[in-house]
């Protein structure tokens, strides 16, 4: 069973910086496209960005293109969250994903979640 648990989540000002990780345990880390979605309360899961097995490829959504980054690093099983010019509007609980395919904007798509970290930015 593959386990993900997320950190480096918290408080910050509009403008600033945050990196999360996802620490991935129980399978071949490699063998799994990992994608980062975000929901805020009242809302829907939303797709923030992903990246291919062997980090080639990734893709981020229009709202956070240009300020957040995703990579990985397979050696250590773990995939970050660079999020930089954060805004109010991307206050969250933050969730990593793991799909055994492609890369997919659907959070049904995916086969396996962490708990989340929240990110709270004030403004």
């Amino acid at each position: 069973q593959v386990q993900l648990v997320e950190s480096g989540g918290g408080l910050v000002q509009a403008g600033g910086s945050l990196r999360l990780a996802c620490a991935a345990s129980g399978g071949t880390f490699s063998s799994f496209t990992m994608g980062w979605f975000r929901q805020a309360p009242g809302k829907e899961r939303e797709f923030v960005a992903f990246i291919s097995r062997f980090g080639r490829n990734a893709y981020n959504s229009d709202a956070v293109k240009g300020r957040f980054t995703i990579s990985r690093d397979n050696a250590k099983n773990t995939v970050f969250l660079q999020m930089t010019s954060l805004k109010p509007e991307d206050t969250a609980v933050y969730y990593c994903a793991a799909r055994w395919k492609l890369g997919s904007a659907k959070p049904d798509d995916y086969n396996y979640w962490g708990q989340g970290t929240q990110v709270t930015v004030s403004s």
